[in-house]
């Protein structure tokens, strides 16, 4: 095993393993799934090699990919992926679902140089992005102020843009997670909250949360509830994903936990919408569907596992 320069561990491996997945994650003729795979790969790879493969891929013409770059780099946690995050950050021509997910990507990293960059970016016109800034900068914040991110007890292994609340009882997180009037991170909170309790009556008050006001939000609420994996998310993600007046970014995040639960009747929506008019939809239904039949294949596991790539 190797470890990164944040202390991070990562897979022991050659430059030329590297980029015998990087090439595959950069070639615009393959399939996208194909290309997720390898780029969740390099994820597990770690190291700057596998940062400088990952960022090529942003000149690609998929946002949903470029939008899985991003996430890929905050998680992990690896300041060399700075410079590459913020030149997305500051890219206007980018999607604002890729700028969003890089300036999320910037909080998850949690270098406190990219401060003042991230309270610039709060004043954003494009409101998910700014929203994003705001809650990166407060998680910088929090972490500044002797927040630990290691004492979080976080089930999922994942570099969440708000720690847990603490000391509150389910149906007080969920009067938290509704309250449209509290800071957007009280309500990240209390929405990490629920989803580390697991229980159904988390993943009901969640659901709820898919008809709050903010994109933003009802978009993680959907990424919380394909961690949570709980069959009783699936009428609330599969409405997210049917309502055709739905922001695109929140049905693409319901696509892919619909494809992380994994039931028949995930599968038979998202072969539903794999034809969608919204490509980023179409995609994440493809990608889903990618998902739901590895989900117990020894071969590749989107979260933590390698893929055999040829053939």
């Amino acid at each position: 095993m190797t470890n990164t320069m944040d202390g991070d561990t990562t897979l022991s491996v050659s430059v030329e393993q590297v980029a015998a997945v990087g090439r595959v994650l950069v070639d615009p003729v393959l399939d996208l799934t194909r290309r997720f795979r390898a780029l969740f790969t390099l994820k597990n790879m770690g190291g700057a090699d596998a940062i400088r493969w990952i960022s090529k891929a942003f000149s690609d013409d998929s946002a949903l990919l470029k939008h899985e770059l991003a996430y890929c780099l905050g998680q992990m946690q690896d300041r060399r992926a700075v410079p590459a995050l913020a030149a997305v950050l500051r890219d206007t021509r980018q999607e604002p679902m890729v700028r969003h997910e890089a300036g999320e990507a910037l909080g998850a990293i949690g270098d406190p140089a990219v401060l003042d960059l991230l309270k610039e970016y709060s004043q954003d016109p494009v409101i998910e992005v700014a929203e994003t800034c705001q809650l990166a900068v407060c998680r910088l914040q929090w972490l500044q102020s002797g927040g630990d991110e290691q004492q979080d007890k976080n089930p999922y292994r994942s570099v969440d843009p708000a720690p847990p609340a603490t000391d509150k009882t389910t149906p007080e997180l969920r009067t938290v997670l509704l309250e449209e009037g509290r800071p957007l991170f009280e309500r990240y909170r209390a929405m990490f909250a629920l989803r580390n309790r697991g229980s159904e009556e988390a993943v009901l008050a969640l659901g709820e949360g898919l008809r709050c006001s903010s994109a933003l939000f009802r978009h993680e609420i959907g990424y919380v509830l394909g961690q949570m994996q709980h069959p009783a998310a699936v009428p609330a993600l599969r409405a997210a994903l049917e309502h055709p007046r739905e922001n695109p970014m929140v049905r693409h995040e319901a696509a892919e936990a619909l494809g992380s639960i994994g039931r028949e009747e995930c599968r038979a929506v998202l072969q539903r919408y794999r034809g969608d008019e919204e490509r980023v939809v179409k995609e994440s239904c493809e990608v889903a569907l990618d998902m739901l039949a590895y989900e117990n294949s020894d071969e590749f596991q989107y979260a933590d596992g390698l893929v055999r790539l040829q053939g």
